[in-house]
C-alpha cells in the first residue's frame, strides 16, 4: 500500500490534466491544487491532503503502482490514460511472471514516467 509519493514534472498543468483523466476510474480526486504542486487522493483515503502529489520540476522518470480493486478498473485505467495522451507500456493482461493473478497495465505519462494500475484478484471481474 502507498501513503504518500510524489513526483516532479515538466509542465504542472499538462500533468494535473493527464492524470485527472487517467486515476478517475480509480476513484483518485484533486485535493490540492496551487502554482507549486497538486495532490490526489482516493475518497476512501485516510490522508484527506491525498497521497499522490506532483510538484512542479523535472528528475529522472519513476515508475509507480496504483492499487485497483477489479480488472476492469485496470482496463479502464488503460483506456482512460491512452486518451488522456499517455503512451502504451504494456496492454492490460495477466503478468504471472510476478505472480499468478498479477493484473496489470502500464502507460507512460507526459513526462516519461512509467505508471501501472495492478490487480492482485485471480477473478475475473
Amino acid at each position: 500500500m502507498i501513503d504518500h509519493f510524489s513526483i516532479c514534472v515538466k509542465n504542472l498543468q499538462v500533468s494535473k490534466a493527464f492524470y485527472q483523466k487517467t486515476l478517475e476510474p480509480l476513484g483518485y480526486e484533486l485535493r490540492f491544487d496551487n502554482e507549486y504542486a497538486v495532490s490526489f487522493g482516493e475518497p476512501r483515503g485516510s490522508d484527506p491532503a491525498g497521497d499522490f502529489w506532483l510538484e512542479s520540476g523535472q528528475e529522472k522518470p519513476h515508475h509507480f503502482a496504483f492499487n485497483a480493486k477489479t480488472r476492469k478498473e485496470v482496463e479502464a485505467f488503460y483506456c482512460a490514460g491512452l486518451a488522456a495522451g499517455g503512451k502504451d507500456n504494456g496492454a492490460p493482461g495477466e503478468r504471472n511472471h510476478y505472480h499468478e493473478g498479477y493484473y496489470a497495465a502500464f502507460i507512460i505519462d507526459p513526462d516519461g514516467n512509467n505508471i501501472e494500475a495492478v490487480c492482485h484478484q485471480e477473478e475475473y471481474n
